[in-house]
Protein backbone atom coordinates (compact mmCIF):
# COMPACT_ATOMS: atom_id res chain seq x y z
CA UNK A 1 0.00 0.00 0.00
CA UNK A 2 2.90 2.47 0.63
CA UNK A 3 5.39 3.03 -2.38
CA UNK A 4 6.90 5.99 -3.31
CA UNK A 5 6.94 7.54 -6.79
CA UNK A 6 8.86 10.67 -8.15
CA UNK A 7 7.66 13.20 -5.54
CA UNK A 8 7.09 10.65 -2.84
CA UNK A 9 4.62 8.88 -0.84
CA UNK A 10 0.44 10.13 -2.14
CA UNK A 11 -2.85 7.99 -2.26
CA UNK A 12 -6.16 8.92 -2.11
CA UNK A 13 -7.44 9.98 1.71
CA UNK A 14 -9.35 7.14 3.37
CA UNK A 15 -8.01 4.79 0.76
CA UNK A 16 -4.19 4.25 0.88
CA UNK A 17 -3.95 7.49 2.79
CA UNK A 18 -4.59 6.50 6.27
CA UNK A 19 -3.44 6.63 10.06
CA UNK A 20 -2.43 3.37 10.22
CA UNK A 21 -0.52 3.79 7.00
CA UNK A 22 1.41 6.88 8.17
CA UNK A 23 2.17 5.45 11.63
CA UNK A 24 3.55 2.74 9.97
CA UNK A 25 6.00 4.23 7.07
CA UNK A 26 6.30 6.55 10.65
CA UNK A 27 7.80 3.20 12.48
CA UNK A 28 9.87 2.32 8.84
CA UNK A 29 11.84 5.87 9.29
CA UNK A 30 12.49 5.21 13.13
CA UNK A 31 13.97 1.70 12.34
CA UNK A 32 15.64 3.10 9.64
CA UNK A 33 16.59 5.86 11.71
CA UNK A 34 18.26 3.81 14.60
CA UNK A 35 19.87 1.35 12.35
CA UNK A 36 21.81 4.27 11.03
CA UNK A 37 22.41 5.39 14.58
CA UNK A 38 20.98 9.02 13.95
CA UNK A 39 18.30 8.43 16.10
CA UNK A 40 19.45 10.63 18.67
CA UNK A 41 19.29 13.93 16.38
CA UNK A 42 15.43 14.03 15.75
CA UNK A 43 13.47 14.47 12.85
CA UNK A 44 11.81 17.55 11.38
CA UNK A 45 7.86 17.45 10.27
CA UNK A 46 5.87 19.47 8.44
CA UNK A 47 2.55 19.90 6.97
CA UNK A 48 0.50 22.11 4.28
CA UNK A 49 -2.70 23.14 3.93
CA UNK A 50 -4.51 19.88 3.04
CA UNK A 51 -7.20 17.86 4.70
CA UNK A 52 -5.98 15.72 7.26
CA UNK A 53 -2.21 17.01 7.15
CA UNK A 54 -1.79 18.69 10.78
CA UNK A 55 -3.73 15.73 11.82
CA UNK A 56 -1.16 13.37 9.99
CA UNK A 57 1.53 15.20 10.85
CA UNK A 58 0.60 14.85 14.34
CA UNK A 59 -0.24 10.75 14.00
CA UNK A 60 3.80 10.50 12.94
CA UNK A 61 4.65 12.75 15.46
CA UNK A 62 3.81 10.02 18.24
CA UNK A 63 5.17 7.01 16.66
CA UNK A 64 8.67 8.96 16.83
CA UNK A 65 7.65 10.24 20.53
CA UNK A 66 7.09 6.28 21.50
CA UNK A 67 9.95 5.22 19.58
CA UNK A 68 12.05 7.86 22.01
CA UNK A 69 13.00 10.10 18.86
CA UNK A 70 12.64 13.90 18.99
CA UNK A 71 10.27 15.28 16.35
CA UNK A 72 10.29 18.59 15.78
CA UNK A 73 6.82 19.79 14.64
CA UNK A 74 6.72 23.13 11.89
CA UNK A 75 3.58 24.50 13.82
CA UNK A 76 1.87 26.10 11.37
CA UNK A 77 1.00 24.84 7.73
CA UNK A 78 4.10 25.47 5.81
CA UNK A 79 5.79 26.01 2.10
CA UNK A 80 7.86 22.16 1.43
CA UNK A 81 11.01 24.12 0.94
CA UNK A 82 10.68 25.36 4.47
CA UNK A 83 11.05 21.71 5.76
CA UNK A 84 13.91 20.90 3.31
CA UNK A 85 15.74 24.50 4.08
CA UNK A 86 15.61 23.68 7.82
CA UNK A 87 17.07 19.92 7.54
CA UNK A 88 19.87 21.28 5.67
CA UNK A 89 20.62 24.40 7.94
CA UNK A 90 20.42 22.53 10.71
CA UNK A 91 21.85 19.41 9.53
CA UNK A 92 19.01 16.72 10.15
CA UNK A 93 19.51 13.48 8.60
CA UNK A 94 15.70 12.98 8.18
CA UNK A 95 12.91 15.33 7.40
CA UNK A 96 9.27 14.43 6.79
CA UNK A 97 6.73 16.89 5.07
CA UNK A 98 2.80 15.77 4.58
CA UNK A 99 1.83 17.11 1.44
CA UNK A 100 0.53 15.90 -1.86
CA UNK A 101 1.72 18.90 -3.53
CA UNK A 102 0.15 19.67 -7.01
CA UNK A 103 -2.40 16.34 -6.81
CA UNK A 104 -5.82 16.78 -6.63
CA UNK A 105 -7.74 17.26 -3.45
CA UNK A 106 -8.42 13.80 -2.50
CA UNK A 107 -4.79 12.68 -2.38
CA UNK A 108 -2.41 13.56 0.76
CA UNK A 109 0.62 12.41 0.65
CA UNK A 110 4.33 12.12 2.63
CA UNK A 111 7.71 13.43 1.24
CA UNK A 112 10.84 12.10 2.87
CA UNK A 113 13.73 14.58 2.69
CA UNK A 114 17.82 13.56 3.80
CA UNK A 115 20.65 14.86 4.81
CA UNK A 116 21.78 18.13 3.22
CA UNK A 117 17.29 18.78 3.07
CA UNK A 118 17.28 16.35 -0.10
CA UNK A 119 14.30 14.25 -1.34
CA UNK A 120 15.24 10.77 -0.93
CA UNK A 121 16.32 9.31 -4.03
CA UNK A 122 15.30 5.66 -5.31
CA UNK A 123 18.17 3.63 -3.03
CA UNK A 124 16.85 5.63 -0.16
CA UNK A 125 12.78 5.16 -0.80
CA UNK A 126 13.81 1.42 -1.82
CA UNK A 127 15.28 1.20 1.67
CA UNK A 128 12.54 3.18 3.65
CA UNK A 129 9.95 0.18 1.69
CA UNK A 130 12.30 -2.51 3.28
CA UNK A 131 11.96 -1.61 6.66
CA UNK A 132 8.06 -0.54 6.19
CA UNK A 133 7.55 -4.50 5.18
CA UNK A 134 9.72 -5.23 8.18
CA UNK A 135 6.62 -3.76 10.51
CA UNK A 136 4.35 -6.77 11.73
CA UNK A 137 3.21 -5.29 15.01
CA UNK A 138 0.10 -3.51 14.15
CA UNK A 139 -0.98 -1.18 15.27
CA UNK A 140 2.32 0.91 15.61
CA UNK A 141 2.73 1.74 18.94
CA UNK A 142 2.11 5.61 20.11
CA UNK A 143 2.27 7.97 22.36
CA UNK A 144 -0.62 10.39 23.35
CA UNK A 145 0.61 14.29 21.86
CA UNK A 146 0.32 15.70 25.25
CA UNK A 147 3.06 12.92 26.65
CA UNK A 148 5.09 13.96 23.94
CA UNK A 149 4.91 17.81 24.49
CA UNK A 150 5.46 17.02 28.09
CA UNK A 151 8.32 14.45 27.83
CA UNK A 152 10.14 17.00 25.19
CA UNK A 153 9.72 14.37 22.69
CA UNK A 154 7.80 16.56 20.68
CA UNK A 155 8.50 19.95 20.03
CA UNK A 156 6.56 22.55 18.58
CA UNK A 157 8.97 25.47 16.01
CA UNK A 158 7.86 27.81 13.64
CA UNK A 159 11.33 29.21 11.82
CA UNK A 160 9.73 30.72 9.12
CA UNK A 161 11.93 33.85 9.65
CA UNK A 162 15.34 32.24 9.30
CA UNK A 163 14.12 30.61 5.92
CA UNK A 164 13.16 34.32 4.68
CA UNK A 165 15.53 36.08 5.58
CA UNK A 166 17.68 33.54 3.42
CA UNK A 167 16.04 34.58 0.30
CA UNK A 168 16.57 38.29 1.14
CA UNK A 169 19.89 38.16 1.92
CA UNK A 170 20.71 36.70 -1.54
CA UNK A 171 18.20 38.85 -3.07
CA UNK A 172 19.50 42.42 -4.38
CA UNK A 173 16.58 44.42 -2.30
CA UNK A 174 17.91 47.55 -3.12
CA UNK A 175 17.25 47.05 -6.89
CA UNK A 176 14.12 45.70 -6.37
CA UNK A 177 13.05 48.51 -3.85
CA UNK A 178 14.12 51.71 -6.49
CA UNK A 179 11.44 49.40 -8.96
CA UNK A 180 8.46 50.10 -6.88
CA UNK A 181 6.68 46.94 -9.06
CA UNK A 182 3.63 45.83 -8.19
CA UNK A 183 2.88 42.45 -7.83
CA UNK A 184 0.37 40.02 -7.78
CA UNK A 185 -0.43 36.67 -6.08
CA UNK A 186 -2.35 33.85 -6.29
CA UNK A 187 -1.28 30.92 -3.72
CA UNK A 188 -4.04 28.61 -5.33
CA UNK A 189 -5.06 28.43 -1.42
CA UNK A 190 -1.97 26.71 -0.28
CA UNK A 191 1.05 27.74 1.72
CA UNK A 192 2.80 30.44 -0.02
CA UNK A 193 1.20 33.83 0.69
CA UNK A 194 3.23 34.70 4.03
CA UNK A 195 6.16 34.21 2.45
CA UNK A 196 6.21 35.58 -0.81
CA UNK A 197 4.05 38.95 0.64
CA UNK A 198 7.18 39.16 3.51
CA UNK A 199 9.51 39.12 1.12
CA UNK A 200 8.23 41.05 -1.93
CA UNK A 201 7.10 44.04 0.79
CA UNK A 202 10.03 43.97 1.99
CA UNK A 203 11.52 44.97 -1.24
CA UNK A 204 8.29 47.51 -0.96
CA UNK A 205 6.89 46.54 -3.80
CA UNK A 206 2.82 46.97 -4.08
CA UNK A 207 1.45 43.42 -3.36
CA UNK A 208 -2.16 42.26 -4.06
CA UNK A 209 -3.78 38.67 -3.09
CA UNK A 210 -6.04 36.56 -4.97
CA UNK A 211 -7.11 32.94 -4.18
CA UNK A 212 -5.43 33.32 -0.07
CA UNK A 213 -7.86 31.57 2.18
CA UNK A 214 -7.97 28.03 3.38
CA UNK A 215 -10.19 26.13 1.21
CA UNK A 216 -9.01 22.15 1.23
CA UNK A 217 -11.03 21.86 -2.04
CA UNK A 218 -8.18 24.11 -3.90
CA UNK A 219 -11.21 26.38 -5.34
CA UNK A 220 -12.69 23.01 -7.46
CA UNK A 221 -9.52 23.16 -9.17
CA UNK A 222 -6.42 21.12 -9.37
CA UNK A 223 -3.65 23.58 -7.37
CA UNK A 224 -1.16 23.23 -10.25
CA UNK A 225 -0.50 26.69 -11.59
CA UNK A 226 -0.95 26.10 -14.99
CA UNK A 227 -2.78 27.62 -18.03
CA UNK A 228 -5.89 26.14 -17.43
CA UNK A 229 -5.89 27.25 -13.52
CA UNK A 230 -4.47 30.54 -13.93
CA UNK A 231 -7.22 32.59 -16.20
CA UNK A 232 -8.18 34.32 -13.00
CA UNK A 233 -4.86 35.44 -12.20
CA UNK A 234 -4.59 36.75 -16.16
CA UNK A 235 -7.75 38.73 -15.96
CA UNK A 236 -5.84 40.30 -12.34
CA UNK A 237 -2.66 40.88 -13.92
CA UNK A 238 -4.25 43.09 -16.57
CA UNK A 239 -7.19 44.84 -14.85
CA UNK A 240 -4.80 45.91 -12.13
CA UNK A 241 -1.68 46.91 -14.47
CA UNK A 242 0.78 44.65 -12.38
CA UNK A 243 4.10 43.94 -13.29
CA UNK A 244 4.07 40.46 -13.05
CA UNK A 245 1.56 37.66 -11.56
CA UNK A 246 3.05 34.62 -9.36
CA UNK A 247 1.38 31.79 -8.41
CA UNK A 248 2.45 28.96 -6.54
CA UNK A 249 1.24 25.50 -6.13
CA UNK A 250 -0.07 24.05 -2.95
CA UNK A 251 2.96 23.33 -1.20
CA UNK A 252 5.04 26.17 -2.59
CA UNK A 253 7.85 23.83 -4.08
CA UNK A 254 6.22 25.39 -8.21
CA UNK A 255 5.84 28.31 -9.73
CA UNK A 256 3.31 29.42 -12.13
CA UNK A 257 3.96 33.28 -14.14
CA UNK A 258 2.32 35.87 -15.69
CA UNK A 259 3.91 38.44 -17.41
CA UNK A 260 2.89 42.28 -17.71
CA UNK A 261 0.84 41.50 -20.94
CA UNK A 262 -1.12 38.89 -19.29
CA UNK A 263 0.40 36.16 -20.98
CA UNK A 264 1.10 32.60 -19.10
CA UNK A 265 4.72 31.95 -19.03
CA UNK A 266 5.67 28.38 -19.43
CA UNK A 267 7.41 26.87 -16.69
CA UNK A 268 10.02 26.11 -19.53
CA UNK A 269 10.15 29.49 -20.20
CA UNK A 270 11.00 31.02 -16.55
CA UNK A 271 13.12 27.60 -16.37
CA UNK A 272 15.30 29.45 -19.76
CA UNK A 273 14.91 33.13 -18.29
CA UNK A 274 16.25 32.82 -15.05
CA UNK A 275 19.26 30.61 -16.08
CA UNK A 276 19.98 32.83 -18.61
CA UNK A 277 19.72 36.24 -16.47
CA UNK A 278 22.07 34.48 -13.77
CA UNK A 279 25.26 33.69 -16.73
CA UNK A 280 24.63 37.11 -18.77
CA UNK A 281 23.55 39.16 -15.51
CA UNK A 282 25.00 37.82 -12.57
CA UNK A 283 27.75 36.47 -14.23
CA UNK A 284 27.52 33.51 -12.55
CA UNK A 285 29.00 29.84 -14.37
CA UNK A 286 28.01 26.54 -14.76
CA UNK A 287 26.08 23.95 -16.39
CA UNK A 288 22.39 23.50 -16.11
CA UNK A 289 20.25 20.55 -15.58
CA UNK A 290 16.58 19.57 -16.64
CA UNK A 291 14.21 16.20 -16.89
CA UNK A 292 13.25 14.58 -20.06
CA UNK A 293 10.48 16.29 -20.68
CA UNK A 294 11.78 19.47 -19.88
CA UNK A 295 12.53 22.10 -22.93
CA UNK A 296 15.69 21.63 -24.95
CA UNK A 297 15.84 25.43 -25.50
CA UNK A 298 17.84 25.43 -22.26
CA UNK A 299 20.83 23.69 -23.96
CA UNK A 300 20.77 26.07 -26.77
CA UNK A 301 21.64 28.62 -24.22
CA UNK A 302 23.85 26.86 -21.61
CA UNK A 303 25.78 26.14 -25.52
CA UNK A 304 25.78 29.91 -25.91
CA UNK A 305 27.90 30.50 -22.89
CA UNK A 306 29.76 27.90 -23.61
CA UNK A 307 27.95 25.45 -20.62
CA UNK A 308 26.72 22.20 -20.65
CA UNK A 309 22.87 20.97 -19.36
CA UNK A 310 22.50 17.52 -18.39
CA UNK A 311 19.35 15.46 -19.08
CA UNK A 312 17.60 13.01 -16.01
CA UNK A 313 14.65 11.07 -15.21
CA UNK A 314 11.40 12.98 -14.12
CA UNK A 315 11.56 13.01 -10.67
CA UNK A 316 13.65 15.85 -8.66
CA UNK A 317 15.98 13.99 -6.84
CA UNK A 318 17.69 12.77 -10.37
CA UNK A 319 17.66 16.89 -10.73
CA UNK A 320 19.31 17.42 -7.14
CA UNK A 321 21.63 14.83 -7.54
CA UNK A 322 22.95 16.04 -10.81
CA UNK A 323 23.35 19.51 -9.82
CA UNK A 324 24.62 18.36 -6.88
CA UNK A 325 27.94 16.15 -9.31
CA UNK A 326 27.81 18.85 -11.53
CA UNK A 327 27.78 21.72 -9.87
CA UNK A 328 24.90 23.10 -11.98
CA UNK A 329 23.63 26.70 -11.69
CA UNK A 330 19.77 25.95 -11.88
CA UNK A 331 18.03 22.42 -12.38
CA UNK A 332 14.04 22.66 -13.48
CA UNK A 333 11.45 20.51 -15.01
CA UNK A 334 7.84 21.50 -17.64
CA UNK A 335 5.87 21.22 -14.55
CA UNK A 336 6.95 24.10 -12.49
CA UNK A 337 9.87 23.12 -10.06
CA UNK A 338 13.36 24.41 -10.28
CA UNK A 339 16.22 24.65 -7.89
CA UNK A 340 19.07 27.40 -8.38
CA UNK A 341 22.65 26.88 -6.54
CA UNK A 342 23.48 28.71 -3.56
CA UNK A 343 20.10 27.87 -2.10
CA UNK A 344 18.24 24.18 -0.87
CA UNK A 345 18.70 20.82 -2.34
CA UNK A 346 15.68 21.02 -4.16
CA UNK A 347 12.82 22.84 -5.55
CA UNK A 348 11.19 26.42 -4.17
CA UNK A 349 9.05 28.28 -5.75
CA UNK A 350 9.49 31.06 -3.40
CA UNK A 351 13.19 31.70 -4.05
CA UNK A 352 12.42 31.28 -7.59
CA UNK A 353 9.61 34.42 -7.49
CA UNK A 354 12.26 36.12 -5.68
CA UNK A 355 15.04 35.85 -8.27
CA UNK A 356 12.32 36.86 -11.23
CA UNK A 357 11.64 39.93 -9.48
CA UNK A 358 15.32 40.80 -9.05
CA UNK A 359 15.48 40.50 -13.28
CA UNK A 360 13.06 42.58 -13.92
CA UNK A 361 14.81 44.96 -11.55
CA UNK A 362 18.34 44.23 -12.25
CA UNK A 363 17.70 44.47 -16.00
CA UNK A 364 15.10 47.42 -16.23
CA UNK A 365 13.08 45.38 -18.38
CA UNK A 366 9.55 43.87 -18.37
CA UNK A 367 8.91 40.38 -18.20
CA UNK A 368 7.69 40.01 -21.74
CA UNK A 369 10.55 42.18 -23.12
CA UNK A 370 13.37 39.86 -21.91
CA UNK A 371 11.30 36.65 -22.96
CA UNK A 372 11.12 38.17 -26.67
CA UNK A 373 15.04 39.26 -26.22
CA UNK A 374 15.74 35.24 -25.84
CA UNK A 375 13.33 33.96 -28.81
CA UNK A 376 15.02 36.57 -30.74
CA UNK A 377 18.57 35.25 -30.08
CA UNK A 378 17.66 31.54 -29.38
CA UNK A 379 14.62 30.91 -31.54
CA UNK A 380 11.49 29.04 -30.10
CA UNK A 381 9.65 25.89 -29.84
CA UNK A 382 6.07 25.03 -29.22
CA UNK A 383 5.31 22.32 -26.23
CA UNK A 384 1.85 20.29 -26.56
CA UNK A 385 1.71 18.34 -23.11
CA UNK A 386 -1.12 15.48 -23.17
CA UNK A 387 -2.65 13.30 -20.57
CA UNK A 388 -4.59 9.85 -20.69
CA UNK A 389 -6.43 7.53 -17.94
CA UNK A 390 -6.44 4.33 -18.50
CA UNK A 391 -7.72 0.33 -16.84
CA UNK A 392 -4.91 -1.59 -15.66
CA UNK A 393 -5.69 -3.76 -18.48
CA UNK A 394 -4.78 -1.17 -20.67
CA UNK A 395 -1.84 -0.06 -18.91
CA UNK A 396 -0.10 -3.52 -19.20
CA UNK A 397 -0.60 -3.37 -23.29
CA UNK A 398 0.84 -0.06 -23.27
CA UNK A 399 3.91 -1.44 -21.01
CA UNK A 400 4.18 -4.36 -23.28
CA UNK A 401 4.12 -2.91 -26.61
CA UNK A 402 6.15 0.62 -26.33
CA UNK A 403 8.75 -0.73 -23.70
CA UNK A 404 8.75 -4.05 -23.53
CA UNK A 405 8.12 -4.78 -27.33
CA UNK A 406 9.55 -1.69 -28.01
CA UNK A 407 7.35 -1.27 -31.19
CA UNK A 408 6.78 2.36 -32.39
CA UNK A 409 4.84 3.78 -35.26
CA UNK A 410 5.95 5.09 -38.62
CA UNK A 411 7.64 8.50 -37.86
CA UNK A 412 7.99 10.54 -40.51
CA UNK A 413 11.42 12.89 -39.79
CA UNK A 414 14.57 11.96 -39.66
CA UNK A 415 15.59 10.32 -36.00
CA UNK A 416 18.75 11.27 -34.13
CA UNK A 417 17.79 8.35 -31.33
CA UNK A 418 15.65 6.72 -29.22
CA UNK A 419 16.00 6.50 -25.62
CA UNK A 420 14.02 4.32 -22.72
CA UNK A 421 15.83 6.52 -19.51
CA UNK A 422 12.69 7.02 -18.37
CA UNK A 423 9.87 6.00 -20.79
CA UNK A 424 9.74 6.34 -24.21
CA UNK A 425 11.44 9.16 -25.65
CA UNK A 426 12.51 9.85 -29.61
CA UNK A 427 14.81 12.43 -30.74
CA UNK A 428 14.46 14.15 -34.02
CA UNK A 429 17.67 15.41 -36.12
CA UNK A 430 15.97 18.82 -36.24
CA UNK A 431 15.48 18.90 -32.42
CA UNK A 432 12.04 18.07 -31.94
CA UNK A 433 11.57 15.33 -29.74
CA UNK A 434 8.68 13.10 -28.04
CA UNK A 435 8.43 11.24 -24.56
CA UNK A 436 5.88 9.28 -23.50
CA UNK A 437 5.78 7.83 -19.84
CA UNK A 438 3.44 6.77 -16.74
CA UNK A 439 3.67 9.38 -14.27
CA UNK A 440 4.78 8.90 -10.98
CA UNK A 441 2.59 10.61 -9.07
CA UNK A 442 -0.91 10.06 -10.66
CA UNK A 443 -2.56 7.66 -12.48
CA UNK A 444 -2.12 8.93 -16.02
CA UNK A 445 0.12 8.47 -19.33
CA UNK A 446 1.65 11.66 -20.03
CA UNK A 447 2.83 12.87 -23.57
CA UNK A 448 5.51 15.92 -23.91
CA UNK A 449 6.65 17.27 -27.52
CA UNK A 450 8.41 20.07 -28.36
CA UNK A 451 8.68 20.82 -31.96
CA UNK A 452 8.99 24.26 -34.46
CA UNK A 453 5.42 24.67 -34.65
CA UNK A 454 2.69 24.00 -32.56
CA UNK A 455 0.41 22.06 -35.15
CA UNK A 456 3.45 19.67 -35.73
CA UNK A 457 3.76 18.93 -32.13
CA UNK A 458 0.15 17.86 -32.12
CA UNK A 459 0.25 16.21 -34.95
CA UNK A 460 3.55 13.82 -33.11
CA UNK A 461 1.06 13.74 -30.73
CA UNK A 462 -1.91 12.58 -32.73
CA UNK A 463 0.44 9.96 -34.23
CA UNK A 464 1.31 8.47 -30.91
CA UNK A 465 -1.95 8.41 -29.67
CA UNK A 466 -3.43 6.53 -32.83
CA UNK A 467 -0.61 4.01 -32.33
CA UNK A 468 -1.21 3.22 -28.72
CA UNK A 469 -5.30 3.40 -29.63
CA UNK A 470 -5.57 5.91 -26.34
Amino acid sequence: MIQFGTGGWRAVIGDGFTKENIQILSRAICDKMKEEKVEEEGIVLGYDRRFLSKEAMQWAARVFAAEGIRAYLINKSAPTPLVMFYVMKHEFHYGMMVTASHNPAIYNGIKVFTYGGRDADEEQTADIEHYINEVTDIPVDEMSYAEGIEKGLIEEIYPLNEYLDSIIDTVDMGKVKKRGLRVALDPMYGVSETSLKTILMTARCEVETIHERHDTLFGGKLPAPTAETLRTLQNYVIDRRCDLGIATDGDADRIGVIDDKGSFLHPNDILVLLYYYLVKYKGWHGPAVRNICTTHLLDRVAESFGEECYEVPVGFKHISAKMFATDAIIGGESSGGMAVRGHIKGKDGIYASALLVEMIAVTGMKLSEIMKTIRKEYGGMALEERDYRFSSKKKEEIKKKLLEDKELPRIPYEVEKISYLDGLKVYLKDGGWISVRFSGTEPLLRFFCEMKEKQEAAAFCKLFETFLEL
